[in-house]
């Protein structure tokens, strides 16, 4: 029986040794834990930060947004504007272009007809 307690006793102590962590172990195994642990959260904070600011400025990048839409409808009305101007323009040069060909050809005409009379106006003079 004594053999068998001091077996008992044995284990028992070997596993209080060796089965507790000792304070300067926990803290050789903690500290590199923590030095990440601290960059990690600096990183953060500076992600944070910079998350912050671009917040802050999205009223901006709005409004900005806005005004180029804005500004796209004018341009897109001024382009419409040019290109009705350039059409009126267009049949307007087409029509100048009708009249032009109708006066050639009735000036033609005129032509001809006075030939015409010219030379009936000779025949009467030789007769």
């Amino acid at each position: 029986m004594r053999k068998v307690t001091l077996i008992v006793i044995s284990l028992v102590s070997l596993l209080l040794l060796f089965g507790c962590a000792t304070k300067d172990y926990v803290k050789q195994q903690i500290d590199p834990l923590i030095d990440r642990i601290s960059r990690i959260e600096a990183r953060v904070s500076a992600v944070e930060s910079r998350v912050s600011a671009l917040e802050a400025k999205m009223p901006e990048i709005d409004a900005a947004k806005q005004e180029a839409r804005e500004a796209k409808a004018l341009a897109q009305d001024a382009i419409r504007t040019a290109k009705e101007c350039c059409d009126k323009a267009d049949m307007a040069m087409k029509k100048a272009e009708a009249a032009a060909k109708r006066a050639e050809d009735s000036a033609e005409r005129a032509e001809n007809a006075a030939a015409k009379c010219a030379k009936s106006f000779e025949l009467q003079q030789k007769k």
